[in-house]
C-alpha cells in the first residue's frame, strides 16, 4: 500500500479556509514535493513488478506508463482543490462539500476497510522476501506476514509509531532502494526479452492497471498539504510536478528493468528486488533487501493501522459507526478498539487467504477497488467545485473519466468498495429510525 497515511502532519498554522492562496504556512515546494512522494511510494513497488508482469507480461510496462499518466490530472486535480479551498480532511472534506455527510462518511468507510484487506498483501510481499532468502515459501511468507500484523498492533497498542520523520526517511530509503537496483541492473538488461509483448492479449493490461493503483495511492495527500504551503496558489502546482516526474521515473524505471533483466523469469519472482540486486551483486544482496522490505513494510502497515484506527474512532464519534469504537479519539490517545477491529479483521483476512491458498491478487484488487472508488467521488467532487469551463475543471474531468474506467476493469472485486458505500449509508438510515439513545450511550467514553 502507498504509504498515504505516513505523511507527517505540517505543524499546526492559521488555514486560509477562504481559499485566497494567500500565505498560509512554512511549508517550501521542496519540502512538499518530499512529502508527497513519501505519501505516494508504497512498500507494493517491492512485488508489484513482477505481479503485473505475470497478468500482462511485457506489456505490463504499457499498465504502468497508463498510470503515470493518469497521475498528472489527478494530482494535478487535488492540487487545485487544495490551492483554492484548503482542507486538512482532504478528499473526505472536499466530498462533504460538494455532496454532503453521506458521501463524505462513505468515503471513510473506503478508506477504513481497506485497511483489512490490504494488510494482508501488503505482509505477504515482505513475507516473500524473507522466503526468498531462508527458504519455506508460502509458510514462511504466512508466518512473517502474520507477525507483521502482530508486531504492528502490539506497537500501535502501545502507543508506539514511527514518527513522520522516519517515515519519510522509510520512503526516501525506499527510492534509493529503487534507484541503486535500477542503475546496477541495467547493464544486465535485454530487448529480446520484450518479445512476445503481449502474451495475454492487450485486455490483461487493463487487470494489470487495476492492480497497479496499489503503487499509485496517495495523491489526494496534496490537497491535504496545501493549507500549510508559504503561497499555496503558485507552490502546490510546482511541488505537484516534481512529485509526479520523480514518482513516474522511478515506477518506470524499476518495471523496465524487470522486465528488460529478468525476462520471462519476472512473472514468477517472489523478490523481484532481490533478483535484481542478485543478477548485478551476487545472492549476498538478498539479505540486504530482505531487510530493508521488512523495515519498509512494517512502517507502512504501522502507518495505516495508527492512520486507520483514528479514522475509525473519528467516524464513529461522529456517528458513521458504532460509537463504541470511539474511545480512544481525542487528541493523544489510542483508539483501543479500532485498532483491534482493524486487527482482528486483517488476521482474518490472512488467514481465509492462506486457507484457500489465494495469491495477492484478489485481496489486491478489494484494496485498490476502494483506492480507486476514494478517486472517483474526489474527482467527482472537483468536477462540482472547481470553476466550470477552466483547464483545472478539464483536468478533474479527464481524472473522473479515467479512474472510473479504473473501477470498472477492477471487476467485481470493485464490488466491495459498492457495498462499503451501501453499507455506509444504510447504517446512517438506520441510525437515524434508531429510538433515542440513553444520556450515556452517546457518549464516547460510555461502555
Amino acid at each position: 500500500m502507498a504509504s498515504r497515511t505516513s505523511t507527517p502532519p505540517a505543524p499546526a498554522l492559521t488555514r486560509d479556509t477562504a481559499g485566497t492562496g494567500a500565505p498560509t504556512g512554512r511549508l517550501t515546494v521542496a519540502q512538499g514535493a518530499a512529502l508527497t512522494i513519501g505519501a505516494v511510494l508504497g512498500t507494493g513497488v517491492i512485488t508489484l513488478p513482477a505481479i503485473a508482469a505475470d497478468v500482462a507480461g511485457p506489456a505490463s510496462l504499457v499498465a504502468w506508463a497508463t498510470l503515470v499518466l493518469l497521475s498528472v490530472p489527478l494530482a494535478s486535480t487535488f492540487g487545485a482543490l487544495g490551492s483554492r479551498y484548503p482542507d486538512p480532511g482532504g478528499v473526505s472534506g472536499y466530498v462533504r462539500r460538494a455532496f454532503g455527510e453521506r458521501a463524505a462518511a462513505a468515503v471513510g468507510w473506503c478508506f477504513y476497510f481497506a485497511v483489512p484487506v490490504g494488510a494482508p498483501p501488503a505482509t505477504m510481499m515482505a513475507g516473500g522476501y524473507v522466503a526468498d532468502v531462508v527458504g519455506g515459501g508460502r509458510t514462511t511468507t504466512v508466518a512473517v506476514a502474520a507477525a507483521l500484523i502482530g508486531v504492528t498492533w502490539a506497537m500501535n497498542a502501545a502507543g508506539l509509531r514511527f514518527s513522520g520523520r522516519v517515515q519519510l526517511v522509510l520512503a526516501s530509503t525506499l527510492a534509493l532502494l529503487i534507484t541503486a537496483t535500477v542503475v546496477v541492473s541495467g547493464p544486465h538488461a535485454r530487448t529480446e526479452n520484450l518479445t512476445p509483448f503481449a502474451p495475454h492479449g492487450w485486455t490483461a493490461v487493463g487487470s494489470a492497471a487495476a492492480l497497479l493503483v496499489w503503487g499509485f495511492a496517495g495523491w489526494e495527500a496534496v490537497a491535504s498539504l496545501a493549507g500549510d504551503y508559504r503561497r499555496p496558489r503558485h507552490d502546490v502546482p510546482w511541488a505537484t510536478g516534481i512529485a509526479v516526474v520523480v514518482v513516474g521515473v522511478l515506477y518506470l524505471g524499476l518495471a523496465a528493468a524487470s522486465v528488460l533483466v529478468l525476462g520471462p523469469g519476472a512473472a514468477s519472482s517472489q523478490a523481484p528486488l532481490s533478483d535484481l540486486m542478485a543478477v548485478a551483486l551476487g545472492d549476498q544482496a538478498r539479505v540486504v533487501t530482505a531487510v530493508a522490505a521488512l523495515m519498509l513494510t512494517l512502517g507502512a502497515t504501522n502507518a495505516y493501522f495508527a492512520g486507520g484506527s483514528r479514522l475509525g474512532a473519528a467516524l464513529a464519534r461522529d456517528g458513521a459507526l458504532p460509537a463504541a469504537l470511539a474511545r480512544g479519539s481525542a487528541a493523544g490517545q489510542v483508539p483501543q478498539r479500532s485498532l483491534a477491529l482493524i486487527t482482528i479483521l486483517s488476521t482474518g483476512s490472512l488467514a481465509v487467504s492462506a486457507r484457500l491458498g489465494l495469491g495477492l491478487e484478489p485481496l489486491m484488487l478489494l484494496a485498490t477497488g476502494c483506492f480507486t472508488l476514494v478517486y472517483v467521488l474526489g474527482t467527482a467532487a472537483a468536477v462540482r467545485l472547481l470553476p466550470r469551463w477552466s483547464p483545472s475543471w478539464w483536468l478533474a474531468v479527464v481524472a473522473f473519466a479515467s479512474v472510473t474506467a479504473l473501477l470498472v476493469v477492477n471487476g467485481v472485486h470493485g464490488l466491495w468498495a459498492l457495498g462499503l458505500v451501501a453499507a455506509s449509508l444504510a447504517y446512517r438510515a438506520v441510525r437515524r429510525t434508531a429510538p433515542a439513545p440513553s444520556t450515556t450511550a452517546g457518549d464516547p467514553e460510555a461502555g
